[in-house]
């Protein structure tokens, strides 16, 4: 067998799990799958996969061949695709990763705009609020809030976020007014439980700044719960106007101390840190690039910028 075949049949080992599973997709037996594996094992010299009876799990040699695997294989498909004259057809499959509230919340509507635009490409969509290694996790673009990011990867920063502080209509008019950010103080505040400042929030107008250590009995880990929590009328929150741009909007929230400034939040693009990258996931990256300022409570840098300038 030769050697583009024996690395689409450990690609695909690797993508799922088994040998049967590999060859009931290529339609050929399971011992030719194991042989040419093991064949793949014997001229490299290293072990690449993990057996047991039930599943298979790569090596560490076995992940890095898988990746490098992999791009050899893309770059294979797209020169094809060059010399067939179909380089502006991106087809394949595309995995992408994505924090659980904004993905669905906002994300997948563009998504779904995605693939109505490129009819010969696949997407997973996987949700997670971790931090993840993108070549480990075979994830070709990732969605990221906030200025941690993966490790050993490209970042582009697509778009910003304001951090709004809101309250319902209802809590407004039966608690004590909140004029200044110290005012917070003699408030219930709903705060997010994994937050890198703990219960502090940082107000800024002009050259005045203001810390104020806020205090709440609930915590969540989730920006959709907190979404919930704030419609419930329990206490004042913070939040980035992705979240909650469209209560605003609606009136169904009303945005506290508007005229004091949070420190926003940022929208990456990531991207693992190769020169190649197939077709498929430029369009997905170019895609976003282009369209994630238009969501509600997200703006493109430059607006931000200019916003910032003005104050």
């Amino acid at each position: 067998m030769d050697s583009l075949q024996s690395m689409r049949l450990y690609v695909r080992a690797v993508e799922l799990g088994s040998f049967s599973a590999v060859a009931r997709e290529a339609k050929i037996g399971q011992p030719a799958v194991s042989k040419v594996i093991s064949a793949m094992e014997k001229d490299l010299g290293v072990r690449l996969l993990e057996r047991t009876t039930t599943s298979l799990t790569p090596t560490d040699e076995g992940r890095r061949f898988y990746e490098r695997s992999k791009q050899v294989l893309e770059e294979y498909a797209d020169a094809i695709a060059d010399v067939q004259g179909q380089t502006q057809r991106p087809v394949g499959r595309v995995v992408i990763s994505a924090p659980t509230g904004l993905g669905e919340l906002r994300l997948n509507t563009l998504v779904l705009r995605f693939l109505a635009k490129y009819p010969a490409i696949e997407v997973e969509l996987n949700l997670t609020d971790r931090i993840i290694d993108l070549v480990e996790e075979g994830i070709d673009v990732a969605i990221r809030i906030g200025d941690e990011l993966p490790p050993n990867a490209v970042a582009r920063n697509v778009a910003w976020s304001p951090r709004l502080l809101v309250a319902t209509p209802e809590y407004i008019k039966r608690s004590p007014r909140i004029k200044r950010p110290e005012d917070l103080l003699a408030h219930e505040y709903i705060a997010y439980a994994r937050s890198a400042t703990g219960a502090r929030l940082e107000f800024s107008k002009g050259a005045e700044n203001i810390t104020v250590s806020t205090h709440g009995r609930y915590r969540a880990n989730s920006s959709l719960a907190l979404r919930e929590c704030f419609l419930e009328g329990i206490g004042v929150g913070s939040a980035p106007a992705w979240l909650v741009q469209d209560l605003v909007d609606a009136g169904r929230l009303v945005q506290l101390l508007p005229q004091w400034h949070i420190p926003p939040h940022s929208v990456h693009l990531v991207s693992p840190s190769r020169r190649y990258q197939p077709l498929r996931a430029r369009a997905f990256l170019q895609f976003m690039a282009e369209h994630i300022p238009e969501l509600p409570g997200l703006y493109a840098p430059e607006v931000l910028a200019r916003a910032g300038r003005a104050r």
